[in-house]
């Protein structure tokens, strides 16, 4: 909910160059890359048999920054000033709720990736059976079930004809839709700040069992024993690459900011007597910035899909008919194989 700006000085209205060109500008960029990116990662993964954990959250994701990406035009046109009142309007009711439920489910699957990464380095010979596959996508079906739930009051409550063309968004929502808008928000803040806590607990369960197998290889290794693994054979080689911690940088980087700045920005909005307008013009512009960075998830998770999920690579490879060794220079493996491992689907892309 927000109260309105005092516009009677001019520097503190929202109307400036940041929000009518520069943020127009990048979300173009966005729109542009990031569209680009992810038809190729939804046509690509069309094609992957949904055959472990990883697999089917990484579809979702997917999903997720499609819907996303295309709500990216229609807050172009807003903040640039060239849209009309109806389409300020659609903003308002439907683009701007998909654009936060498509940030939720994917802060919600980045956390069960990390959950389930965490579980394939803490026991990496637990299999996978159908069975299991269908409760995660009955999961993720749920997941999407329950935010899409908790949003569409948000459009139907925002259902006011709004009094001039210089509107709020909270201008259209009726008494239920603020409150509903405010229960709203401290649910979202609930995911998030639970699932903050399920990657850092899960990475550094991930950071301690990493250092703790390179500290019995390398004593294996001055030693010269040879362990075998409890079928007699030689235990798979873990190696360790950055690559493994791409999870935790991307919902770092993406989604961490903007939650952070969302607390005393929402505090601007409903405690106006502690804020002058200028300081409430700042905590705008941050929120806007960090509301950005949160956008960019759309462009960075192709990455994730590039460098941890060799299904991925194998695919997006046959389909450009790229020779399979071409990217062993970052370390990547490149072959048929789709074992699960601790957190990508290949030895390289893992550990």
């Amino acid at each position: 909910m927000e109260v309105p700006f005092n516009h009677t000085n001019g520097s503190c209205s929202r109307d400036n160059i940041l929000k009518a060109v520069v943020f127009p500008v990048l979300y173009s960029v966005l729109f542009l890359l990031g569209g680009a990116l992810n038809a190729l990662a939804a046509w690509v993964f069309f094609r992957i048999p949904s055959r472990s954990y990883f697999i089917i959250y990484l579809k979702n994701i997917v999903v997720a920054d499609v819907v996303m990406t295309f709500t990216f035009p229609f807050k172009i046109l807003s903040d640039s000033g060239v849209a009309s009142v109806g389409l300020r309007v659609f903003v308002c009711r439907v683009s701007s709720v998909l654009f936060y439920l498509t940030m939720y489910v994917s802060i919600l699957f980045f956390g069960l990736i990390s959950i389930d990464r965490c579980r394939k380095t803490l026991w990496p010979f637990r299999g996978t059976n159908a069975a299991r596959l269908t409760r995660r996508k009955l999961l993720s079906g749920a997941i999407w079930g329950s935010l899409l739930a908790l949003c569409i009051p948000n459009v139907v409550l925002t259902s006011r004809t709004p009094a001039s063309p210089r509107f709020k968004c909270s201008d259209l929502k009726t008494e239920a839709g603020l409150r509903w808008h405010e229960v709203v928000n401290h649910v979202c803040q609930v995911i998030f700040w639970v699932n903050l806590v399920a990657v850092v607990v899960c990475y550094a369960l991930i950071t301690k069992e990493l250092y703790v197998s390179y500290s019995r290889a390398r004593n294996r290794g001055a030693g010269g024993a040879v362990a075998t693994t409890p079928g007699g054979g030689k235990p798979r080689k873990r190696s360790v690459s950055g690559n493994v911690f791409l999870v935790l940088a991307v919902f770092f980087v993406c989604f961490v900011p903007f939650h952070f700045a969302r607390v005393p920005y929402t505090m601007s909005q409903t405690r106006d007597f502690l804020f002058d307008c200028r300081l409430k013009l700042f905590f705008f512009q941050l929120k806007e910035i960090t509301l950005w960075l949160t956008s960019l998830n759309s462009l960075l998770d192709p990455l994730i899909y590039f460098f941890l999920c060799q299904s991925f690579r194998t695919t997006l490879f046959r389909i450009l008919r790229v020779a399979p060794g071409t990217c062993s220079w970052l370390g990547l493996a490149s072959g048929e194989n789709t074992a699960s491992t601790p957190l990508g689907e290949s030895a390289a892309a893992g550990v």
